[in-house]
Protein backbone atom coordinates (compact mmCIF):
# COMPACT_ATOMS: atom_id res chain seq x y z
CA UNK A 1 0.00 0.00 0.00
CA UNK A 2 3.05 2.20 0.68
CA UNK A 3 4.34 1.55 -3.03
CA UNK A 4 0.78 3.44 -4.33
CA UNK A 5 0.71 6.14 -2.35
CA UNK A 6 4.33 6.79 -2.70
CA UNK A 7 3.83 6.53 -6.61
CA UNK A 8 0.57 9.29 -6.44
CA UNK A 9 2.18 11.72 -4.67
CA UNK A 10 4.55 13.44 -6.81
CA UNK A 11 6.38 16.34 -5.05
CA UNK A 12 8.29 18.79 -6.70
CA UNK A 13 11.61 19.83 -4.41
CA UNK A 14 12.81 22.57 -6.56
CA UNK A 15 10.92 26.02 -5.07
CA UNK A 16 10.68 27.32 -8.60
CA UNK A 17 9.72 24.45 -10.43
CA UNK A 18 7.01 24.22 -7.75
CA UNK A 19 5.79 27.73 -8.20
CA UNK A 20 5.50 27.38 -11.83
CA UNK A 21 3.77 24.31 -11.47
CA UNK A 22 0.88 25.95 -8.92
CA UNK A 23 0.77 29.01 -11.12
CA UNK A 24 0.10 27.05 -14.13
CA UNK A 25 -2.73 25.23 -12.66
CA UNK A 26 -4.16 28.30 -11.22
CA UNK A 27 -4.06 29.64 -14.69
CA UNK A 28 -5.54 26.99 -16.07
CA UNK A 29 -8.34 26.87 -13.06
CA UNK A 30 -9.06 30.33 -14.14
CA UNK A 31 -9.18 30.41 -17.63
CA UNK A 32 -11.66 27.56 -17.10
CA UNK A 33 -13.48 29.88 -15.47
CA UNK A 34 -12.93 32.49 -18.01
CA UNK A 35 -14.32 29.88 -20.63
CA UNK A 36 -17.11 29.02 -18.99
CA UNK A 37 -18.62 32.69 -18.05
CA UNK A 38 -17.84 33.40 -21.76
CA UNK A 39 -20.18 30.47 -22.71
CA UNK A 40 -22.56 31.16 -20.39
CA UNK A 41 -22.94 34.73 -21.99
CA UNK A 42 -22.39 36.54 -19.05
CA UNK A 43 -19.07 37.91 -19.99
CA UNK A 44 -18.50 39.38 -23.64
CA UNK A 45 -15.09 38.61 -25.78
CA UNK A 46 -14.01 42.01 -26.13
CA UNK A 47 -14.47 42.71 -22.21
CA UNK A 48 -11.89 39.71 -21.21
CA UNK A 49 -8.55 41.76 -20.82
CA UNK A 50 -8.67 42.62 -17.34
CA UNK A 51 -10.21 38.78 -16.35
CA UNK A 52 -7.16 37.62 -18.04
CA UNK A 53 -4.62 39.69 -16.41
CA UNK A 54 -6.22 39.32 -12.61
CA UNK A 55 -6.11 35.78 -13.77
CA UNK A 56 -2.78 35.76 -14.68
CA UNK A 57 -1.90 38.11 -11.73
CA UNK A 58 -3.61 35.72 -9.17
CA UNK A 59 -1.68 32.79 -10.97
CA UNK A 60 1.66 34.74 -10.00
CA UNK A 61 0.50 35.44 -6.48
CA UNK A 62 -0.63 31.69 -5.97
CA UNK A 63 2.84 30.38 -7.57
CA UNK A 64 4.95 33.03 -5.29
CA UNK A 65 3.38 31.94 -2.44
CA UNK A 66 4.13 28.13 -3.02
CA UNK A 67 7.70 28.86 -4.03
CA UNK A 68 8.24 31.23 -0.85
CA UNK A 69 6.91 28.83 1.51
CA UNK A 70 8.80 25.63 -0.31
CA UNK A 71 12.21 27.42 0.06
CA UNK A 72 11.78 28.78 3.62
CA UNK A 73 14.33 31.96 3.17
CA UNK A 74 14.62 34.13 0.19
CA UNK A 75 10.57 34.41 -0.70
CA UNK A 76 11.25 37.50 -2.55
CA UNK A 77 14.09 35.83 -4.26
CA UNK A 78 12.17 32.53 -5.16
CA UNK A 79 8.89 34.26 -6.16
CA UNK A 80 10.43 36.58 -8.38
CA UNK A 81 12.56 34.04 -10.07
CA UNK A 82 9.21 32.02 -10.56
CA UNK A 83 7.55 35.58 -11.83
CA UNK A 84 10.13 35.79 -14.88
CA UNK A 85 10.00 32.26 -15.92
CA UNK A 86 5.80 32.44 -15.90
CA UNK A 87 6.33 35.65 -17.95
CA UNK A 88 8.66 34.03 -20.23
CA UNK A 89 7.20 30.97 -20.97
CA UNK A 90 3.55 32.70 -20.99
CA UNK A 91 5.23 35.18 -23.18
CA UNK A 92 7.09 32.82 -25.54
CA UNK A 93 3.53 30.39 -25.84
CA UNK A 94 1.55 33.77 -26.82
CA UNK A 95 4.38 34.91 -29.24
CA UNK A 96 4.30 31.18 -31.07
CA UNK A 97 0.15 31.22 -31.00
CA UNK A 98 -0.35 34.62 -32.84
CA UNK A 99 3.16 34.39 -35.11
CA UNK A 100 3.50 38.03 -33.43
CA UNK A 101 7.39 38.98 -33.45
CA UNK A 102 8.23 40.07 -29.72
CA UNK A 103 7.98 44.13 -29.10
CA UNK A 104 9.01 46.23 -26.32
CA UNK A 105 5.38 46.36 -25.28
CA UNK A 106 5.41 42.36 -25.00
CA UNK A 107 8.82 42.97 -22.56
CA UNK A 108 7.00 45.34 -20.18
CA UNK A 109 4.90 43.12 -19.06
CA UNK A 110 7.65 41.01 -17.20
CA UNK A 111 8.54 43.50 -14.74
CA UNK A 112 4.32 42.89 -13.15
CA UNK A 113 5.13 39.55 -13.21
CA UNK A 114 8.33 39.26 -11.43
CA UNK A 115 6.74 41.75 -8.80
CA UNK A 116 3.62 40.07 -7.87
CA UNK A 117 5.95 36.40 -7.78
CA UNK A 118 7.78 38.43 -4.99
CA UNK A 119 5.09 39.80 -3.16
CA UNK A 120 3.82 35.86 -3.25
CA UNK A 121 7.39 34.90 -2.41
CA UNK A 122 7.07 36.96 0.64
CA UNK A 123 3.93 36.06 2.11
CA UNK A 124 4.65 32.50 1.34
CA UNK A 125 7.95 32.27 3.07
CA UNK A 126 6.07 33.92 6.28
CA UNK A 127 4.13 30.76 6.37
CA UNK A 128 6.98 28.23 5.97
CA UNK A 129 7.25 25.47 8.95
CA UNK A 130 10.14 25.97 11.10
CA UNK A 131 12.01 22.55 11.86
Amino acid sequence: MDFFRRLASIRLSHPTLSGIWYAFLWMMVGALVLSLLLQSGSLEEHKLTWPIYTVHAAALLFGGFTSGKRAGQKGWYQGSLTGLFYGILILVISLLALDNSPGLSDLTLLLPAVLIGALGGMFGVNLHRKK
